[in-house]
C-alpha cells in the first residue's frame, strides 16, 4: 500500500468510502516501521496487537453502516513519556527501561473513544531533557531528511515518524520547545497548546508548570483535529479547563517582535520567515513592529524553574519504590541506604538528566532559593505581561522557531549551553502559557525550515486559521 503522504482527512475518506480497511491501512504502516525504523530509529517500541485490534474495531463499526469519528482507523505514534495502557512506558530512561503503563494518559483515552490505531511509542530525550533526542537512554534517532543530522527534541522520534512516514500524526510534549523545535527540523507542523488545554494526566512529568501535550502533523488541518480530539477538561489534572478562545476572522493583525530577529539566526532562515510574513500581508492582513522587552530574560528564567520542577518530580525515582535498581531489589551489602540511592540514580539516570536535577536541586536549595527561584518566578511573571501587553495590539505573533536549521549529531551534544540555546525561541511561549506552532515553509541545502506562529491563551482557532493562511507544506 503506498503510504506516502497520507493525511487525517485522507484516510478518513478512504474508509468511508471502503477503498482500504482500517487494518490493510494499519498493517501498511507496520510493515513501514519494520523495514525503516532500523535507519531512522524514530520508534522504541511498536504495540502491533493493539494497533490490529483496534483497526479490526474500526472495520467491524464501518461494516455496520456506523458513522465513524475524524481519527477511527489514523495509525498514529505516541512519545514514550505518555501512558497506553499495557505498553512500555520508559521516558527513553534506564531508569524505567521495564516499566509498563498501568492506565491510559487522558490524551489516550480520548483518542481510543475516536477509534485512532496506535502503532508504538516513540524515541525522545530522557525525560524530555535536550534538544536532539540524542540524550536517550536507547539509541539515536536521525533525521528523515538527512540521516546525519539530529531531527530535534524531545519529541524528536515523534517528529521523526511523521517525516519518515512512520504514522499519520504523532503526539509529543513540549515543555521549551519539544514538539515545535523539532517539527522545524523535521518539516511538519507542531502545536504547543495552552497551558491547561490538554490534560497532563498520564504523561510524566519533567516541569509541571510548563509540560504540555500537543500534535504533530504533516498539515495544520491534521494537527487542529488531533488537538479538538484530545482537549478539554480532565477532573484528574486540575490545571486543565475547557475555556474557549476568540473565533477567527476574515483579517489578522500581526506582531513582528524585534527581540526575535537579532545576530545569531541564520539570515537564510530569517528571509524565509520574512517571505512568509510578506505572503500573509498580500493577504490583507496587517503585519506590525512589537517588542517583548524580557525575551533576553527568557533562557535562564527557564533553566532555573524547569531544573527546580525536575528536581523535585524527580525524586521519587529511588530505585526502592520503583525505578532501576542496580542490586535489582536486593539490599545493599553496607546497608547504608545513602549508598544505595547513590548507585540507583547515579547509574539509572543519565547525563544530561543528572545536570538539570544538580542545577534544580541547587537552586532551591538554603541560601540560594530566594536569589534564583524566587527571582526566576518574578521575571516569568514580566515575560508572561509582555504578551499580554503585545496581544492587546495584535491577534498572532510571528518569530522563527529555531536559530539554526537542524545540526550535526554529536556537534553539541558537550556542550550544554549550545544546545540549551537551540530552545530560545521557544522557551518564552511555555514561561507565559501561551499556544504556539510551528508550520514548514520550505527548503535551505534540503533540511527543513519553518516560522513559529503565536496567540493568546486558549486562542488556538485564530492560530490554526492563520497557520493555514501561510501553510506551505512540506512532505517527504
Amino acid at each position: 500500500m503506498e503510504l506516502e503522504n497520507f493525511t487525517i482527512s485522507d484516510i478518513n475518506q478512504g474508509l468511508r468510502k471502503k477503498i482500504f480497511s482500517a487494518q490493510e491501512i494499519t498493517n501498511g504502516y507496520l510493515q513501514k516501521i519494520e523495514a525503516d525504523n532500523s535507519r531512522i530509529f524514530a520508534y522504541l517500541t511498536t504495540t502491533a496487537e493493539l494497533a490490529l485490534l483496534q483497526a479490526k474495531n474500526v472495520d467491524q463499526q464501518i461494516a455496520r453502516g456506523e458513522a465513524i469519528a475524524p481519527l477511527a482507523g489514523v495509525p498514529l505514534a505516541i512519545k514514550d513519556n505518555i501512558m497506553v495502557k499495557d505498553a512500555l512506558c520508559t521516558a527513553a530512561s534506564k531508569m524505567l527501561e521495564n516499566y509498563i503503563a498501568p492506565y491510559d494518559a487522558f490524551v489516550i483515552k480520548k483518542l481510543k473513544q475516536q477509534g485512532a490505531i496506535i502503532l508504538g511509542k516513540t524515541n525522545m530525550d530522557e525525560f524530555d531533557m535536550g534538544s536532539s533526542t540524542e540524550s536517550s537512554a536507547f539509541g539515536l534517532t536521525h533525521n528523515p531528511y538527512d540521516n546525519s543530522c539530529v531531527p530535534g527534541g524531545s519529541s524528536g522520534g515523534s517528529a521523526a515518524a511523521v517525516a519518515a512516514n512512520l504514522c499519520v500524526a504523532a503526539l509529543g510534549s513540549d515543555t521549551g520547545g519539544s514538539i515545535r523545535q523539532p517539527a522545524f527540523f523535521c518539516g511538519i507542523s507542531g502545536l504547543k497548546p495552552t497551558y491547561g488545554a490538554v490534560s497532563r494526566y498520564g504523561c510524566i512529568a519533567f516541569a509541571s508548570s510548563l509540560d504540555q501535550i500537543g500534535p504533530l502533523s504533516k498539515t495544520v488541518e491534521d494537527a487542529q483535529i488531533v488537538f479538538e480530539a484530545i482537549s478539554g477538561k480532565d477532573v484528574l489534572d486540575s490545571t486543565s479547563s475547557d475555556a474557549g478562545g476568540d473565533a477567527p476572522k476574515k483579517h489578522y493583525r500581526a506582531g513582528i517582535p524585534k527581540e526575535y530577529f537579532i545576530k545569531g539566526v541564520d539570515p537564510r532562515i530569517e528571509a524565509m520567515v520574512n517571505t512568509a510574513i510578506k505572503k500573509f500581508e498580500e493577504l490583507g492582513n496587517e503585519v506590525i513592529e512589537i517588542s517583548l522587552p524580557h525575551t533576553k530574560c527568557a533562557l535562564p528564567c527557564y533553566y532555573i524553574i524547569a531544573t527546580a520542577e525536575a528536581s523535585a518530580n524527580l525524586a521519587r525515582y529511588d530505585g526502592i519504590r520503583y525505578g532501576w535498581s542496580a542490586k535489582n531489589g536486593k539490599s545493599d551489602e553496607s546497608g547504608n541506604l545513602l549508598d544505595i540511592y547513590l548507585q540507583n540514580r547515579g547509574r539509572g539516570f543519565g547525563a544530561e538528566v543528572k545536570r538539570r536535577i544538580m542545577l534544580g536541586t541547587y537552586v532551591l536549595s538554603a541560601g540560594y532559593y530566594d536569589a534564583y527561584y524566587v527571582r526566576a518566578q518574578k521575571v516569568r511573571t514580566l515575560i508572561k505581561q509582555d504578551f499580554d501587553k503585545a496581544f492587546q495590539q495584535v491577534d498572532v505573533i510571528f518569530t522563527p522557531t529555531s536559530p539554526t536549521l537542524a545540526f550535526k549529531i554529536g556537534e553539541k551534544i558537550n556542550d550544554p549551553l549550545t544546545m540549551y540555546l537551540q530552545d530560545i525561541f521557544t522557551i518564552s511561549i511555555n514561561l507565559a502559557g501561551v499556544p504556539a506552532i510551528s508550520i514548514p515553509l520550505g527548503l535551505i541545502d534540503n533540511l527543513p525550515c519553518g516560522m513559529q506562529i503565536i496567540a493568546k491563551p486558549f486562542n488556538e482557532q485564530i492560530l490554526f486559521d492563520a497557520a493555514k493562511k501561510i501553510e506551505k507544506p512540506l512532505l517527504l
